[in-house]
């Protein structure tokens, strides 16, 4: 049986389910298709972070969009997401990472960017009191935060869901098609077809991109995090390392999320991780070293996350290269949570007005196929 949609959204995870919502919200009748359930790979699994800082250039008009829309996340999904805006803090280990901050903070001041601060040794002692003495200094993003990543998925999807949404999990999306100017996806039984297909499949986007004649350079990994016991409370911000690869924050019942970038070896057609024990005894080495507080933590449990990075670490934004109706929305290789909100609404934009105001044209597909042809079928 054919059902017609206004969009046939393939992809269950923060953006498939951002851009489900934002349809929405434009007055469209969008089909939200996720093989598993919502959030269950590196939406619902990740650190959590709400983070303007450290990005790439290329990302922050998107990242800046996207942080305007977490300040009201209730407003808008009628759930508060746990989002807590306590600033995130990147720290510099010596004086040479400390200068490579300080160049980092004028670079953007010079392009009209200033939500990264600079801050010296004593300001980063209040901020983070618990940090080693001999830091000398690093970075901050004041607005920036940290949410919980299930739950937030969880209420886009829901919200998408009672605006008009068809959401259908548990069923893979196959025999993607164009056929008679409209794009057609199999579900089961029954098939989809509408105007305007979105690809935010995560780590499956890859394949579908492929098996459209549109590949893209982007691997599949899963990074790791780790949680602790319980610890005195002894910082607010999340941190990251300039240097090294570790993110960590403290929740409010004394536990620390550990993350930071290591990776287990994933298995995507079985739905599995395998994590690298070694990896996370050096992440959980690094914070021994820097925050004496926790050395009498355990590590409670250890997971990982599925999803894609892409050749030059930065996501696939916008409309496809070859095929009218057809959108892409993944790679957000490791840094993808807190764009979500920002990444769905500017996709609608594009899909019901043809443009959008938030600069992403560094993030086009065409940017790994500049000479390909566009192709109106």
């Amino acid at each position: 049986m054919t059902k017609l949609a206004d969009a046939i959204v393939v992809g269950g995870g923060i953006h498939g389910c951002s851009t489900a919502l934002h349809m929405c919200l434009a007055g469209m009748k969008p089909v939200l298709i996720e093989k598993d359930y919502a959030g269950r790979h590196a939406s619902g699994v990740n650190a959590g972070g709400v983070r303007q800082l450290a990005r790439h250039v290329a990302e922050i008009p998107l990242s800046i969009r996207s942080m305007g829309i977490w300040e009201r996340i209730e407003e808008l999904v009628d759930d508060t997401c746990s989002f807590e805006s306590h600033g995130q803090v990147l720290v510099a280990e010596n004086d040479a990472e400390f200068d490579a901050c300080r160049a980092r903070v004028a670079e953007l001041n010079a392009l009209g960017f200033t939500h990264e601060e600079l801050i010296d040794g004593p300001e980063l002692r209040r901020l983070v009191p618990a940090v080693a003495e001999s830091c000398p200094g690093g970075v901050v993003s004041r607005r920036d935060g940290a949410a919980d990543p299930a739950r937030t998925t969880t209420a886009f999807r829901r919200k998408a869901a009672a605006l008009g949404a068809t959401v259908c999990e548990g069923v893979a999306a196959t025999n993607i098609r164009k056929e008679d100017g409209l794009w057609r996806v199999d579900v089961g039984a029954d098939t989809y077809a509408g105007p305007v297909l979105v690809n935010a499949a995560g780590a499956w986007a890859g394949r579908m991109a492929a098996a459209l004649g549109e590949p893209v350079p982007v691997e599949t990994v899963a990074p790791m995090l780790m949680i602790t016991s319980r610890v005195p409370r002894f910082i607010d911000p999340v941190v990251i390392l300039r240097g090294r690869k570790l993110s960590f924050k403290q929740f409010a019942n004394g536990t620390v999320l550990i993350g930071g970038g290591h990776l287990a070896t994933p298995d995507q057609d079985r739905n599995e991780t395998v994590l690298d024990w070694r990896s996370l005894a050096i992440s959980a080495r690094t914070v021994f070293e820097l925050f004496p507080v926790m050395r009498s933590a355990a590590i409670v449990r250890a997971w990982a996350g599925i999803e894609a990075r892409t050749r030059d670490e930065l996501p696939v934004l916008g409309p496809s290269a070859r095929h009218a109706g057809l959108y892409h929305q993944f790679g957000f290789s490791l840094h993808g949570f807190q764009l979500g909100p920002g990444a769905g609404a500017v996709m609608t934009e594009l899909i019901a007005n043809g443009g959008t105001q938030t600069r992403i044209g560094d993030l086009s597909i065409d940017r790994f196929h500049p000479s390909t042809p566009w192709n109106p079928r």
